[in-house]
């Protein structure tokens, strides 16, 4: 006679007296299948999940960008490809069988008892892609930065002065340094001096910025230094500056506005950069292998550049080899282009690059393309 259990939860045996033998047996393997076959995985795998899809989509964008740089020193067009969205699906499937045999007294073969048991774990992430190549978000790579963003920017914590050496391209006037693969035009001693005093003013609190509205609803930005309860040295600093940009030395406030130079002395006027002009920096300060240069497969940059009258805002390396210590590392052509882990001043004009891109106006998404690839 033969008999079988098969499924979580559900048994079925004839003979009383086999269940009395066997069922003590059974029943731990059974209990443990209903628990793990059973339960829900769900809520389980939210913080690993959470965890390892944030540092994937990070490093992702990171040698990303990175590529995309590289790509403008050989003159190849940037693309970027967002990750537009991630269903995680999951399933488990368990299963328990028992079977026996129970024979006749003087049959040969005697009792038998046979158990047998399957599990099945399914991971299977469905991850949608959109390329960002609309008119919208390509205008947003060209338009320079809004100079309410950056001074937001330098508000929020970020450094006034490398912020500013990022940025900007002019302050009322003053003109910073130029980098392209035309070679290096050095910044107005006074544009520099102007950095070095905001930082100073930044870190004694005396300067902030604030949005106000007019009765048309129309915003305006409104750049303040504060004069009451400021040390001595920080007003003998924030006089200087004034005295730079040719500001008002009377007035609290004055109006942050876009442009290369001021209408009045109430103004501070600030040219800003695009993506495109900052990526295009970066792009032109890559260490490029001699041979690339020297077959014209990438343009000249910064190799015949002065360095001592000059400051460089990126340090991305180059190597035939993939690097061992890289914050980002990318193969391209045959070799590897990287930013050194231990380079805190690289990995800071990289990563506030990346924050710039938030700041873009790229306006609302378009109805793009979708690559939707699941992951078997």
């Amino acid at each position: 006679m033969r008999m079988g259990i098969v499924g979580c939860g559900t048994s079925q045996w004839p003979l009383p007296g086999l269940q009395r033998r066997v069922a003590p047996k059974l029943l731990p393997a059974l209990a443990l299948t209903i628990i793990t076959g059973c339960q829900g995985l769900g809520p389980a795998t939210v913080a690993r999940d959470r965890f390892d899809y944030s540092s994937s989509i990070s490093e992702s964008w990171k040698r990303q960008t990175l590529l995309n740089i590289v790509k403008m020193r050989y003159l190849d067009p940037p693309i970027f490809v967002d990750v537009g969205q991630i269903v995680a699906g999951y399933s488990f499937e368990t299963g328990v069988t028992a079977g026996g045999q129970i024979s006749s007294e003087r049959a040969i073969q005697g009792n038998s008892l046979l158990l047998g048991g399957s599990a099945r774990f399914t991971d299977r992430p469905t991850i949608t892609y959109t390329p960002l190549t609309g008119n919208k978000f390509l205008k947003g790579l060209m338009t320079p930065l809004s100079p309410e963003s950056v001074f937001f920017t330098i508000q929020s914590g970020w450094p006034a002065d490398a912020v500013l050496f990022i940025a900007v391209a002019a302050i009322n006037g003053l003109k910073n340094q130029e980098t392209s693969f035309g070679g290096v035009t050095p910044p107005d001693p006074d544009f520099l001096r102007a950095l070095s005093l905001l930082r100073k003013i930044q870190l004694s609190g005396a300067v902030a910025m604030r949005v106000v509205q007019d009765t048309q609803k129309r915003e305006t930005s409104v750049l303040t230094f504060r004069a009451r309860d400021v040390a001595p040295a920080t007003l003998e600093d924030i006089h200087e500056l004034r005295r730079l940009l040719r500001l008002d030395p009377e007035a609290g406030e004055f109006k942050l506005v876009f442009g290369a130079s001021a209408t009045n002395d109430r103004e501070v006027a600030v040219l800003t950069r695009s993506l495109l002009h900052l990526m295009q920096t970066m792009a032109s300060q890559i260490e490029v292998p001699a041979e690339d240069l020297a077959q014209t497969r990438a343009v000249p940059g910064w190799e015949g550049v002065d360095k001592a009258s000059a400051t460089r805002l990126i340090n991305i390396r180059s190597s035939s080899s993939k690097p061992a210590d890289a914050f980002a590392a990318i193969d391209y052509r045959g070799h590897w282009f990287w930013i050194d882990d231990k380079d805190l001043k690289s990995k800071r004009v990289f990563a506030f690059m990346m924050m710039l891109f938030t700041l873009a106006d790229t306006g609302e998404k378009e109805n793009l393309p979708l690559i939707t690839i699941p992951a078997q």
